[in-house]
């Protein structure tokens, strides 16, 4: 293998059959022109025909055939290092999809039951159900679809799917044959209470993976370390480590396994939330570095506002308590009793058998009820996604949750259940192979929990700000300091200064751009109130006020854009808060109602229009701040396609469109759209010049300005080589008088302006005159030759 490489700058595309290796070999020369060092890649592995994402692998051992297979993915590879780049690949290492006809391992699973060499591979519980695999498959119950299964020699088909028979079954009766499998296909409702097989959050068609197995890690791996050993890929992103057995012992592998490549990995970090120390990876895909850069362009005052103005306009009868923790907790337990009940009965299961069978008294008599209770009552009360370790547990599964979790028994004792589950959950108890099932089962339904009752529930429940309500951020609290931020771009660059960063994933729910936009709205709540009040002032049919609210942030986000781009958007939140319809109880006059109303209003409303457009120069400031903090702080930036300009996407599917290269498209970029590629552009080329300026090595330093508009200014220097400078709250800047007499200190020497070198500056700069062409400055150290010595500069802090 290759030494591990740091990449500058990744730039993300999303492989699908519209946009396959092909497409992306011929979009190498424009990245590579961008100034990123490498592309990153969403998964490369054989996937179900026509996944627009591919993270529904269904055979590790192929490069996807639909993106024009291995000979395509090394022909992309040869390309890109031709140019400079090099690769970086997403892995899938937590689950598979359930599609038998496509995932082979699973087909023999099913075919041979647990006697099969895969059965290894996939968690499930063969002791419950009559060993035999729950398939949610039918859209009905048995009775009502038995005539739509069909025996087919030696298979069993239901419309387009298909599953194995076990040998020697083929010939009997269907409801015998049924019987006689190794797997049971049911009504797909059974899921939420019956399923016996671990998935992907409340998704069943993925079932999980035991990458914990050292077999199945090299069987699931062995085609991604090829490549990786053959120069085609240099580096990973691993998805969702934290629904894996061992995340711990997983990573160790991987970083064996890759010679210590390159890795970031999906981890969610609650606000406050330390990496594992002991992960031998390079850091984060980056949704902690998100919240940070997010959240110096909210005003904190403007968000209290924001949040009154919500409880009386449109928060739901149940939330109009107003704290965002409470909504948390409410949909906790509405997912532990629906979507992943399934889950806790296993975990209760695995309790139950821990304390039955302990020849230690104190852990025995306790009633499966009980020990459910517990396990829910310390469940909704985690404040991150799962622990690791028992010492780890201790800090999460505290004495105060367990304290508040004893009071919802009426009988005293009974309540002791909470003290037993919380000893065995830190490993105070309960010691061997059923011990670490019972902690390794609930830190992964911690994580399922955190993941839908947070990301897919309350983001769209509580929603003031929509802006803040991002994976890893806190919509309690969005807003950060400047001298917050600096403090976690000290930390990350001293503990993980060659972690991911990202501000537009294929996962957020709105782009940087969007966000951008919204933020604003903390710098005039008053007037966002005025406007709303305008536009509803005749009710303008909408079909309850908080989806309205929604409605209306999210046109004032998005700009001009098409009604169903739009409509597709609200449906999804709608569906996602469960409110008054949802994916599987549907309210169809609820939806009508949705859509009439979209028809109506927001998407071109001209009273909202003429708001956006009043405070274009404020969204401005914004976008280009983001952009320009994003591509200097410490660590890895990674860019999402499309992003190097004005990017407005909303929640996928709107933000996973086939990409388009700029310069193979006709349509001319808007005036702010160039400005921010303009930025983007000399951001990553300075990296790739000034690469000591951003590394592992490299230093971080605020920079404190001075005058009427300081608290408005951010800047920071990199090694005493760039400067970067930001205006934040421009709005209310221009409402305090703007910049008048503010100075920045810069650090000794001249400093040129990148984007437009003939501007040179030294010593106390006049801000207004630093911002007089943007609102943000980037500069790098003007290098002086010894005369007659030709590439000789000064160091850093000297002067010539």
């Amino acid at each position: 293998m290759t030494s591990p490489t740091v990449p500058l700058a990744t730039y993300r595309l999303q492989l699908q059959p519209g946009f396959p290796f092909a497409a992306a070999e011929a979009a190498v020369p424009y990245l590579a022109s961008l100034g990123v060092s490498h592309l990153h890649l969403s998964p490369v592995l054989e996937a179900v025909p026509g996944s627009a994402h591919g993270y529904d692998v269904v055979d590790h051992a192929r490069v996807r055939g639909e993106l024009g297979g291995e000979a395509a993915l090394r022909s992309l590879a040869r390309t890109a290092r031709a140019h400079g780049l090099g690769l970086v690949v997403d892995i899938v290492p937590n689950h598979m999809a359930m599609v038998p006809r496509h995932n082979r391992p699973l087909w023999e699973v099913l075919r041979e039951g647990p006697g099969s060499p895969y059965a290894r591979w996939f968690d499930i519980d063969w002791d419950v159900r009559g060993g035999q695999v729950l398939l949610p498959v039918l859209g009905g119950p048995l009775g009502a679809e038995i005539d739509q299964l069909v025996v087919d020699g030696k298979e069993l088909r239901y419309h387009e799917q298909v599953f194995p028979l076990r040998e020697g079954t083929e010939k009997l009766p269907l409801p015998q044959l049924l019987d006689a499998q190794w797997y049971r296909p049911v009504w797909w409702r059974l899921a939420r209470t019956e399923l016996n097989y671990r998935r992907f959050f409340s998704i069943s068609e993925l079932i999980g993976v035991r990458v914990e197995d050292p077999e199945v890690f090299d069987a699931t791996h062995a085609k991604i370390l090829q490549l990786l050993d053959e120069g085609v890929v240099d580096g990973l992103r691993v998805d969702h480590p934290d629904g894996l057995a061992d995340p711990d012992g997983y990573l160790r592998r991987l970083h064996e396994a890759t010679g210590g490549r390159w890795t970031v990995v999906e981890k969610i970090l609650a606000e406050g939330e330390p990496l594992p120390p002991a992960w031998p990876v390079a850091g984060t895909t980056g949704y902690d570095a998100l919240r940070h850069v997010d959240g110096l362009f909210a005003d904190p005052g403007g968000v209290g506002e924001l949040r009154g103005q919500y409880r009386r306009f449109a928060a739901p009868e149940a939330d109009r308590g107003g704290r965002w923790e409470s909504t948390v907790r409410r949909a906790a337990y509405q997912v532990l009793g629906h979507e992943l009940a399934a889950e806790v009965d296993r975990l209760t299961r695995a309790a139950h058998r821990l304390c039955d069978r302990s020849p230690d008294p104190a852990l025995r008599d306790h009633a499966p009820w009980a020990l459910r209770t517990a396990l829910v009552e310390l469940l909704v009360r985690l404040e991150v996604y799962r622990p690791y370790t028992s010492g780890d547990a201790a800090l999460v599964v505290t004495e105060e949750a367990a304290a508040e979790a004893r009071t919802v028994f009426t009988v005293p004792e009974e309540s002791r259940a909470v003290d037993t589950v919380r000893n065995l959950l830190l490993g105070r108890a309960g010691e061997g192979p059923e011990g670490l099932e019972l902690r390794t089962r609930f830190a992964q339904t911690a994580s399922a929990l955190r993941a839908k009752s947070v990301e897919d529930t309350a983001f769209y429940r509580y929603v003031p700000l929509l802006s803040a309500n991002e994976v890893g951020q806190n919509p309690a609290g969005p807003a950060v300091a400047p001298e917050v931020f600096h403090a976690y771009c000290a930390r990350v660059q001293r503990d993980w200064p060659a972690t991911g960063t990202v501000l537009s994933t294929h996962d957020t729910k709105r782009s940087a751009d969007v966000r951008a936009a919204l933020a604003v709205l903390t710098e005039c709540p008053e007037r966002w109130a005025e406007a709303l009040a305008e536009v509803t002032r005749e009710g303008s049919g909408m079909p309850d006020p908080q989806l309205a609210w929604v409605a209306w942030q999210t046109a004032f986000g998005l700009g001009p854009a098409s009604g169903e781009r739009l409509q597709g958007a609200l449906l999804k939140h709608a569906r996602e808060a469960g409110l008054h319809t949802s994916w599987t109880e549907q309210d169809p006059a609820y939806e009508r109602a949705v859509a009439d109303f979209v028809a109506r209003g927001p998407g071109g409303d001209a009273r909202m229009a003429a708001l956006r457009s009043s405070l274009e120069p404020h969204v401005r400031a914004n976008v280009l701040g983001a952009a320009l903090v994003h591509l200097t702080m410490p660590g890895v930036p990674d860019l999402y396609q499309g992003t190097e300009g004005e990017y407005r996407a909303l929640v996928d599917p709107d933000n996973r469109e086939p990409f388009t290269p700029p310069e193979q498209t006709e349509e001319q970029p808007s005036e702010r759209s160039s400005e921010k590629s303009r930025l983007t552009t000399a951001a990553l080329r300075l990296r790739g010049r000034r690469p000591g300026a951003f590394g592992e090595t490299a230093t971080y330093g605020p920079l404190t300005a001075e005058g009427p508009g300081a608290a408005h200014c951010v800047a920071f220097v990199r090694s005493g080589e760039v400067v970067a400078a930001v205006t934040r709250l421009s709005l209310r800047l221009a409402e305090a008088g703007g910049w008048r007499e503010t100075r920045l200190a810069l650090p000794r020497g001249r400093w040129a302006d990148v984007l437009a070198p003939e501007r040179e500056f030294t010593g106390h700069v006049r801000v207004a005159e630093l911002f007089d062409r943007l609102p943000v400055a980037l500069l790098e150290r003007v290098r002086e030759e010894h005369r007659g010595q030709t590439g000789t500069t000064f160091p850093p802090g000297r002067t010539a």
